[in-house]
């Protein structure tokens, strides 16, 4: 029996996914999986019992991946599951500030007589204006980028977009008449509206920044549905107050920014819809549960995806290893002294860790595994079997 601890509140249809035989406990340390949301993890202890986290979204910030990965924890996340709820508060919050609805409705709010005569004489105030024929400038094209680039074109408005690490997937899915800069500096002169779709990274932190400011129109609106840290507040509090940029539109509110007029602030709404919750956790459980029953990896954030489907004998080894030179030799050498036939392999690697699978003709010890592969480069060994021994 496999046991799942959960960090956060899981969405039940997700938990509904997991088999029989798995237990769901409070005990993060007796844990062979843990599933979370947004708690930081990054001074938790973990035990020897631990094989991976999953985390139900696309962030793993709240994720120590060095020592997850240190200690062969694989984590996964979810990437695409929370796009579409995202993209829909991206076109909402592009509709209200460009209609001033927020202002509007603040100002609505406050009549108490006279309602109808005094809204027809103020509502010129807050006239605002359409995005069709607008350029919308997308700043990444991953899942949700797409999906915001595609949605808004769809509404008239012309669309631009800016990803140096443009997938094969996000490119397939990009609508044709979408222009892609190679430069980010040379789309952002050209938008009345920017939109961010970047992970936080050393590379994305504080990308959107004075500098930048200075090469948009005055006229600019941008929004950040991404990470606060990727655009510079101390900048972006200037350019508004010197009406170097128009408005701000960001999911991530903090003192610095709330209070200003030219700033629309959404309390971290994007992936918190009833779908969006439903789709992380099951796809984040189907993660979780394929790597703990077959050693199938997809969607780490840590370790190469590497699939080789259910077992085609009673033992599957799950062996994470550092990706060096003749590693696969030694582990194949290895079994071989074992007196052990290999029916399948793979190995898959990705910057300095890879992941290799193997299924055997005939039973083994995890103990004498272990011993026989305790080889420098090994971070960890697991031995599935068709007759699982509890855990």
């Amino acid at each position: 029996m496999y046991k799942i601890a959960t960090l956060n509140k899981i969405s039940q249809k997700g938990l509904c996914k997991l088999p029989a035989e798995y237990s769901i406990i409070e005990d993060a340390q007796e844990a062979n999986g843990i599933l979370v949301r947004s708690q930081d993890m990054k001074t938790m202890d973990f035990s020897d019992n631990l094989y991976a986290i999953a985390r139900a979204g696309a962030g793993v910030n709240n994720i120590p991946l060095d020592v997850c990965t240190e200690k062969g924890i694989v984590v996964f996340n979810t990437p695409g599951a929370n796009a579409n709820a995202v993209k829909e508060l991206v076109l909402t919050g592009l509709l209200i500030e460009a209609r001033n609805v927020s202002n509007a409705i603040a100002w609505t709010k406050t009549l108490t007589e006279d309602v109808s005569k005094v809204v027809e004489k103020n509502k010129s105030k807050f006239a605002g204006r359409e995005i069709k024929g607008k350029t919308l400038g997308v700043v990444g094209l991953g899942a949700i980028g797409v999906m915001v680039a595609n949605a808004a074109e769809c509404l008239g408005m012309k669309v631009i977009g800016y990803d140096p690490y443009l997938s094969l997937t996000s490119a397939h899915e990009l609508s044709r008449t979408i222009t892609i800069y190679e430069s980010l500096d040379s789309l952002l002169p050209l938008c009345d509206y920017i939109t961010i779709h970047v992970p936080f990274m050393d590379v994305t932190k504080e990308m959107i920044n004075k500098e930048r400011f200075s090469l948009m129109k005055n006229s600019v609106c941008i929004l950040n549905f991404s990470r606060d840290q990727i655009v510079k507040e101390d900048d972006i509090l200037e350019a508004l107050e010197d009406g170097q940029i128009r408005s701000y539109v960001t999911d991530f509110p903090n003192e610095k920014v709330l209070g200003n007029d030219k700033i629309i602030c959404i309390p971290h709404l994007g992936a918190s819809t009833n779908e969006s919750e439903e789709n992380c956790a099951v796809m984040a459980i189907e993660e979780i549960a394929d790597f703990l029953e077959n050693g199938n990896v997809r969607n780490s954030v840590n370790f190469p995806s590497c699939d080789l489907g259910l077992p085609t004998t009673d033992t599957r080894l799950v062996i994470l290893n550092k990706n060096v030179p003749s590693m696969l030799g030694k582990i194949t050498g290895a079994l071989a002294e074992m007196n052990v036939n290999i029916n399948d392999l793979i190995n898959r690697s990705k910057g300095d860790n890879a992941v290799t699978l193997v299924d055997l003709d005939s039973p083994v010890s995890e103990e004498d595994i272990k011993k026989a592969l305790s080889f420098e480069g090994i971070i960890s060994v697991r031995v599935i079997s068709s007759h699982p021994k509890q855990h």
